[in-house]
């Protein structure tokens, strides 16, 4: 692979892996929260939570650049604020692979939270641990695996990710390109080899981060 390849195989992992980063607090929080609370409207918010899985990816990214462009209300509010830009630049990119990301994370972190014996979290409160220290001394540490399960789907999910991510970020080369987007592009200028070298890394990448997805899933299972 030429110098050119590696640095936007570089870019699309660190990408991912930035986005599964800042998925992960709100997402565990949000995974403890419909793991062990009942609320009215519990119902909608599960349904939010999953939506990016079945809409089609342009669909997510055109609401994403409807609510972050500088008419837009988050995107106004930035600029304002912070003097922030996120439409078609790297911030942008993150924002499209975290979203996408976000159900598989969520919905694997719920599940591993839901399989914490609430037996030992009420011990924990009897000898008089808050809420808090329950949740980080007992809840995450025996949760853990399958966090970091979540984790890793999230990001062989945004490793893939491409039309959120061409809908809110565009193709700039250095500067937004993506791998994903990269192959498209390769494909529509007829440089097939460019598309399938830059396809073979995607799919060993992917199948690393899910078989290792797997290994942790099945040693929480045993």
């Amino acid at each position: 692979m030429s110098s050119d390849e590696w640095q936007l195989v570089v870019f699309t992992a660190s990408m991912a892996l930035m986005a599964t980063l800042c998925l992960i607090p709100p997402g565990v929080v949000l995974a403890w929260w419909l793991a062990r609370r009942n609320w009215r409207g519990k119902m909608v918010v599960e349904t939010l939570v999953s939506l990016p899985l079945v809409l089609p990816p342009v669909v997510t990214g055109l609401l994403l650049l409807k609510a972050f462009s500088r008419r837009g209300v988050l995107g106004a509010w930035l600029e304002e604020q912070w003097g922030l830009e996120v439409v078609f630049t790297w911030k942008a990119v993150v924002l499209a692979l975290a979203t996408m990301s976000s159900p598989l994370f969520v919905r694997t972190a719920r599940a591993a939270l839901e399989a914490v014996d609430p037996r030992l979290e009420q011990q924990a409160r009897t000898l008089g641990a808050g809420e808090w220290r329950v949740f980080f001394t007992v809840t995450l540490p025996m949760a853990a695996r399958g966090v970091m399960a979540g984790a890793l789907l999230a990001f062989a999910r945004a490793l893939g990710e491409f039309g959120a991510t061409v809908m809110v970020a565009g193709n700039i080369p250095g500067e937004t390109t993506t791998l994903p987007v990269a192959i498209y592009h390769a494909v529509q200028l007829g440089q097939d080899e460019k598309a399938w070298h830059l396809a073979a890394v995607a799919v060993v990448v992917s199948f690393l981060a899910v078989g290792l997805s797997e290994i942790l899933v099945r040693r929480r299972s045993g």
